[in-house]
């Protein structure tokens, strides 16, 4: 017994894993090893039975966390953008665009998994709709098939890391951190790792072009009567609207003085970025709106179809983005203008249905209550754990590694990316953080520098074979056994599973890659966040010194003399009786007095 009490947090937390390894739903294995290990300890005396009292009030507090409401909303918008057709446009119009360059489907299905990233938030989403159309395309026109799986498996995976990500609002609501500052933080590597993408796509474009071929001539569907393919109009519209996003950029701070009516000289560099971005898309969407009402011939069918496809959902994000970037609206209410806005976007597309509104309602409520579940289930095990002074274990088995905060950075992401095999991304959130948590701060680690960085290696766990999720929801796409092409007429080989690991293997090592990027550059994330006020606490103390002594000079606020034995109130002033001289020195109120009288300056009047 004495070895099970003073072990008690190690056998609760080796427990778990036992349960977890034997196959049983995470929310119910931590639900359930929470209360057996919480009854145990009370009939051990490990920890009081009033541990039992604080649960009612901890699930209350799950219910009234508005941060997680932002998952149910940003769900919402991104299937019911997903489900009206719009990754279907996206691929279609992009690709169009990129065809005729070698990898240009591949740079494609990167570009519309990152736009789809920052509208759907959702890994299954974006992975079986990009599967669903692009996939066949690609191997219609000559794609490598492990290419072809890695880059749209790849792809779908953005949605973890990019903004409105829903595992940033879970690492923030775990980290204790805004998410509005997670958002920022991720924004610079989220990006970069897009970059990783397409650069693999054009080294193989370069070294082994065969299997990255272009789009042949007639498949080119965008074409003017001329037989022109329309670049230049797109070109001069992409140009003006770059150019009006500079002059909005670079007079920000006019347009801010104009506005208020008072000088302004320093405006934030993301509302910069936000508004730019925003007037330059509305100009290009006007441009194209104009051209098609008054039949005026000025852009070619690309350039039409590129800007009506691709400026709506770019405004959605910004609107989303841009207003808990500002401050303007919280992550929650972000989010419900995110699906009020997505429904709009549906209805005018004339694609919003019932039956569409009832599959995104309740894959919603599914994802919600799937979440919900193990957040309860996780906090009746960490409340038990941190009783059973388990954060102290961690903290022991933690804080002493080899190489500071190096050594722990390192042997943390080492750790996440093995229980990454087993365990998803909802799941080590709310496992994992919050054991890491105070031992980073502790050892003065940047919690949202931390978060993004957990978020980048836990993005893996999608990629990893054999059970990586990405993969499964491409394999339940992908075809399996031979088919024919229906507009070429060919019989095409499936795909097979080991193809699809091939695939996924070189874009898990671009993320490892971005993971390390990440440890040795913290600027990448803590560059972007807003910087701390410092405040003199020496100036402030002397300021109130300074109140406070003027206070006690002129306690009634009155500088005029008064008569004597009068206090200014119309009350005599007591004199003190004889032999209370002593007493009156020792007067507390004189005592502080003196303690805060500035000493008098050389050559002052005494």
């Amino acid at each position: 017994m004495e070895f099970l009490t003073s072990n008690f947090a190690p056998i609760m937390f080796a427990g778990l894993a036992l349960f977890l390894i034997l196959g049983f739903p995470v929310a119910f294995s931590l639900g359930a090893c929470g209360l057996f290990f919480g009854l145990l300890g009370i009939e051990l005396g490990v920890f009081p039975a009033t541990i039992l009292a604080w649960l009612p009030e901890r699930l209350i507090g799950i219910m009234a966390n508005d941060t997680l409401l932002a998952v149910p909303f940003f769900t919402l918008m991104g299937l019911i953008l997903e489900r009206s057709g719009m990754a279907e446009d996206l691929l279609d119009s992009v690709g169009q665009v990129f065809g005729p360059l070698r990898g240009g489907l591949a740079l494609a299905v990167i570009f519309v998994g990152a736009l789809l990233a920052a509208t759907t938030g959702v890994v299954a989403a974006s992975v079986i709709s990009m599967g669903l159309i692009s996939m066949p395309i690609m191997l219609r026109y000559g794609y490598s098939r492990p290419l072809t799986s890695g880059v749209i498996a790849a792809s779908g995976t953005l949605s973890q890391i990019i903004p409105p990500s829903l595992v940033l609002i879970i690492m923030a609501d775990q980290l204790g951190r805004s998410v509005g500052d997670m958002y920022k933080g991720a924004f610079t590597p989220a990006f970069m790792l897009v970059g990783l993408y397409v650069l693999w796509v054009v080294i193989l474009a370069i070294f082994k072009p065969q299997a990255v071929p272009a789009l042949p001539p007639e498949a080119r569907t965008l074409r003017e009567p001329n037989g022109s393919a329309g670049y230049t109009s797109l070109a001069a519209v992409l140009g003006l609207s770059a150019l009006v996003a500079w002059v909005l950029e670079s007079h920000m701070a006019d347009i801010h003085t104009w506005w208020e009516g008072r000088p302004v000289e320093f405006v934030p560099t993301d509302e910069k970025i936000v508004v730019a971005a925003c007037g330059g898309a509305f100009v290009a969407w006007v441009i194209a709106m104009l051209n098609r009402v008054l039949k005026l011939g000025l852009l070619s069918k690309l350039a039409e179809r590129v800007t009506f496809v691709l400026i709506p959902p770019l405004l959605l994000i910004f609107l989303v983005l841009g207003t808990i970037f500002l401050g303007v609206a919280s992550p929650t209410e972000g989010g419900a203008m995110g699906a009020v806005g997505a429904l709009i976007m549906a209805m005018a597309r004339g694609r919003l249905s019932w039956k569409l509104l009832k599959q995104a309602l309740g894959s919603t409520t599914r994802l919600a209550s799937f979440v919900m579940f193990i957040l309860i289930g996780a906090t009746m095990f960490s409340m038990v754990f941190q009783a059973a002074d388990g954060p102290r274990w961690v903290e022991h088995l933690l804080a002493d590694l080899p190489g500071g905060q190096v050594g722990f950075l390192i042997f943390v992401n080492v750790m996440i990316f093995f229980l990454a095999f087993f365990l998803d991304y909802f799941e080590l959130s709310f496992i994992v953080v919050p054991l890491l948590a105070p031992v980073a701060e502790k050892l003065g680690v940047d919690l949202i520098w931390f978060g993004v960085l957990l978020a980048v290696n836990m993005q893996t766990s999608f990629l990893h074979p054999p059970f990586g999720f990405a993969l499964f929801f491409l394999r339940s796409v992908a075809p399996e056994k031979p088919y024919v092409d229906p507009v070429t007429g060919k019989l095409m080989e499936p795909v097979t599973t080991m193809q699809i690991y091939r695939g996924a293997i070189p874009f898990l090592i671009l993320q490892l890659t971005m993971v390390g990027i990440l440890i040795a550059f913290p600027g990448l994330v803590t560059g972007s966040l807003d910087k701390k006020v410092e405040v003199n606490m020496d100036a402030v103390g002397a300021q109130m010194l300074e109140s406070l002594n003027q206070g006690m000079e002129d306690p009634y606020g009155q500088d005029e003399e008064q008569p004597e034995g009068d206090s200014g109130g119309g009350m005599p002033t007591p004199e003190p009786a004889p032999g209370d001289e002593g007493a009156a020195e020792d007067d507390p109120f004189k005592a502080i007095q003196e303690a805060v009288q500035p000493p008098a300056q050389p050559g002052a009047s005494q």
